[in-house]
C-alpha cells in the first residue's frame, strides 16, 4: 500500500472522528465493528449478483460486489489507523509474512 493510500485514510479518519464526542475506545471499537457492517454489504451484493435471493432476484451487480470489497478494505485500513499510529508499516509487515508463509521466502 503506498503512502498516498494511507495519508487519505488518515484524512479518512481525521474527518470520522473530529466531531466525535465518544471516548478514543469506545470510536476504536465501533470502527472495528464497522468491518463487520461492511462484510455484511459485501455478502448482499454477492447474493444480489449471483440473483440468489428469490424475492430480490438479480438486484446488483459484479463492480457493486467490487466497491463493497473496497469499502471493507478502506474501513479495515481505518480501523487499523485508530488502533496504531504506524499502520502502514505494521500492514506491509503483516502483508510480508503472510507472503512469505504462503509463497515462501522471495
Amino acid at each position: 500500500m503506498n503512502d498516498s493510500a494511507w495519508a487519505t485514510v488518515a484524512e479518512l479518519n481525521q474527518w470520522l472522528t473530529q466531531d466525535s464526542q465518544l471516548p478514543e475506545e469506545t470510536q476504536k471499537i465501533l470502527q472495528i465493528l464497522k468491518i463487520t457492517e461492511e462484510a455484511g454489504e459485501v455478502a448482499e451484493a454477492v447474493i444480489g449478483a449471483t440473483g440468489q435471493n428469490p424475492r430480490k432476484g438479480f438486484s446488483h451487480s459484479w463492480e457493486d460486489v467490487e466497491q463493497e470489497l473496497c469499502d471493507v478494505i478502506i474501513t479495515s485500513m481505518v480501523a487499523l489507523t485508530r488502533i496504531t499510529p504506524q499502520a502502514g508499516q505494521v500492514f506491509s509487515d503483516q502483508l510480508r509474512r503472510v507472503r512469505e508463509r504462503a509463497l515462501g521466502p522471495s
